[in-house]
């Protein structure tokens, strides 16, 4: 009776134990192993308006935030990048607090931060003053990064991978696309290499070619060469602003690239290749600066990657009508709606054919490619061997010739 006793007054104890552990634990703030200390507590990103850095090089730069644009102000006054930026702001928002190695150094010297080797400051909207991480060398591992800030004793560690982030030159953060154009609103295309230009036009969603010869264009193939150009990204600025040209192949460039976009219109020019790149220059601006050098292979495509390889837009839905006429020869097809509401195609003389013949007809010509281009026609397509005219979407008409000239078909 008594180990029974002793049994149920251990369990009772047990339980009181039980109950204040979750009790107190309750009360506390949920924070574990994973749960780490901000840098800057309860910093927003979009709260920054104003950022300066002293990059590892000794290079400093100053940003300005005006509405949702970011400019550079210092050491000269152009765009920013506002993708760097926003890495950056992100970044400070988000760092965390590793381990504190030290809270009340005698000399940070140890730790490289006097001086400090990088120093990252920024303002928040509605404030003056400037807060700062000042970085310094990474640890002997390489993993972290010894940092403080300048109102705090405490030498504290951040992963080392956010030294890209945080190490930003001027060149890191100004813009650095090539030319400016809206990309949505491009409607005109040019390239002029070895003497020849090649300029397309774009009306609606369709692009032609205009020069040297006029054709329908691919509309992916210029539409991907335009969009090569509005991400292409300087490397380097060679000289700010350059009066002799000629050094840098630039007064008689290997490429000149014309965007338009309206009555507004966008050049580059491409010259020969230098220690980091090809020489490059925006018309509108004085600077000098290198692009990668594997644009000019997208730049000195054959035309006949630029020339619409389908022989015809009419498709099976939407054909209504089709002309053939081989030497003498002469074929009409219509298509009606019979009494059950379903397609009907008939001759010229008013007999009803067989539909599935007639649409996989259709869709033979509708799947016929051109395999090469030539931009002049040839002879056998004075005196065509058939000509096939397609009426389709009830207002548009095209219309193909075949020309035979030995095993070829033109």
């Amino acid at each position: 009776m008594r180990g029974l006793k002793s049994t149920i007054a251990l369990l009772v104890i047990l339980g009181g134990l039980v109950a204040y552990i979750y009790f107190v634990d309750s009360k506390r703030p949920a924070t574990g192993p994973d749960t780490k200390q901000k840098a800057f507590t309860s910093l927003a990103a979009d709260q920054i308006e104003e950022v300066q850095v002293k990059a590892e090089s000794g290079e400093t730069s100053r940003v300005q935030k005006t509405g949702e644009t970011w400019n550079l102000v210092e050491p000269e006054k152009v765009e920013a990048d506002s993708v760097a930026l926003s890495s950056l702001t992100t970044t400070l928002a988000g760092l965390e607090v590793e381990r504190v190695v030290d809270e009340n150094p005698a000399d940070v010297k140890q730790y490289g931060l006097d001086p400090a080797r990088i120093d990252v400051g920024f303002r928040l909207k509605g404030q003056k003053d400037f807060q700062h991480l000042l970085i310094g060398q990474k640890t002997p591992t390489g993993g972290d990064l010894y940092v403080k800030k300048p109102n705090d004793k405490r030498v504290f560690l951040i992963p080392s991978y956010h030294e890209t982030g945080l190490n930003r030159t001027p060149f890191d953060l100004r813009d650095k696309d090539v030319i400016k154009f809206e990309r949505d609103k491009v409607d005109g295309f040019e390239v002029t290499h070895d003497g020849m230009t090649r300029q397309f036009a774009k009306t609606g969603m369709e692009w032609k070619v205009l020069k040297p010869v006029a054709v329908r264009g691919d509309y992916a193939t210029i539409e991907g060469e335009v969009t090569r150009v509005s991400s292409l990204q300087m490397h380097k600025i060679v000289a700010p602003s350059a009066t002799d040209l000629k050094q840098y192949g630039l007064d008689k460039p290997d490429f000149t690239v014309t965007v338009s976009e309206g009555g507004t219109k966008s050049t580059l020019l491409v010259g020969k290749k230098g220690d980091d790149g090809l020489f490059a220059k925006d018309v509108a601006r004085p600077l000098i600066f290198t692009i990668e050098e594997t644009v000019t292979q997208d730049f000195a495509k054959d035309l006949n990657e630029f020339v619409r390889k389908d022989m015809f837009d009419a498709r099976t839905f939407t054909t209504n009508h089709i002309d053939m006429q081989r030497g003498t020869e002469m074929f009409a097809f219509d298509k009606s709606k019979g009494a059950d509401g379903k397609d009907v195609w008939k001759n010229a003389a008013g007999k009803t054919l067989d539909t599935t013949k007639v649409e996989d007809l259709i869709a033979k010509m509708s799947n016929l490619r051109s395999q090469n281009f030539e931009v002049t026609a040839d002879p056998s397509l004075k005196m065509p061997a058939l000509t096939v005219t397609v009426r389709f979407d009830e207002n548009k008409m095209e219309t193909v010739l075949f020309g035979r000239g030995g095993t070829n078909v033109f």
